[in-house]
């Protein structure tokens, strides 16, 4: 079995301690994910380390922004190949999570993943964001909604702030330079009913890539008009 110095180093500069099993789950969803790339677009990365650092271990950075707090309810939206939902259920089991992807073969391929890695107290679902945040058994339900989604934090926060509980958080997972987005996104954030809570820069561990999360409070309840409808928050941002 292959291990990885670098997602272990890396799991230790951010707090975590990693068990052999869950390094074995580690090993195993990069597998899958070479061999199921080969035959559909997943990612661009694939060698080996660059995984470990720009996959793995990225997602693993969100408890820079949040408390590691046990049993909480987490959804993923947009989440492709299953980043970050599939490293936080290996290092957090304790955490239940739903997967959300508009694309049906990634779904497929999330749940091969989950099957070979025999994770419990997961589960994927097909569909667009917009339409799921309008379902009452999805909608105000999460106390963590996450998204490491390419697309602008007003139109991400339009997506993500609907599913999240009133005192529960939506983390959006953003490149170096966010500071243009965060100005930018303040009055969708007010009128979906969040506030910013945090901003935090950093480097993945052992990396020069630079990272920014932000962490948005949900301190009231989204107005019902929201998500618009399919496409509208992507092309027309509220502003």
């Amino acid at each position: 079995m292959m291990k990885s110095e670098i997602l272990e180093k890396g799991c230790q500069q951010l707090g975590l301690s990693m068990s052999e099993h869950q390094e074995q789950q580690f090993m195993k969803y990069y597998e899958l994910l070479i061999e199921w790339n080969k035959v559909m677009n997943l990612t661009a990365i694939t060698e080996f380390d660059e995984v470990m650092q720009k996959h793995f271990l990225d997602s693993l950075t969100i408890v820079k922004g949040i408390e590691k707090t046990e049993h909480i309810c987490v959804l993923d939206v947009g989440t492709g190949a299953g980043f970050p939902g599939i490293p936080l259920k290996i290092m957090f089991p304790e955490w239940e999570i739903v997967l959300l992807d508009s694309l049906n073969k990634r779904i497929k391929f999330l749940d091969e993943v989950i099957a070979q890695l025999g994770l419990e107290k997961i589960r994927t679902i097909h569909g667009r964001a917009e339409d799921f945040a309008k379902k009452q058994e999805y909608r105000e339900q999460f106390d963590l909604v996450v998204s490491r989604a390419v697309a602008n934090l007003a139109s991400l926060s339009e997506y993500c702030l609907p599913y999240v509980r009133e005192g529960g958080k939506f983390v959006s997972y953003k490149a170096a330079n966010a500071d243009a987005e965060l100005d930018e996104s303040g009055k969708a954030i007010d009128i979906l009913g969040g506030k910013i809570d945090k901003v935090e820069k950093f480097q993945i561990p052992d990396t020069d890539m630079d990272r920014t999360l932000v962490v948005v409070k949900k301190i009231r309840k989204t107005p019902g008009k929201y998500p618009r409808k399919a496409g509208m928050p992507g092309k027309e941002p509220l502003k």
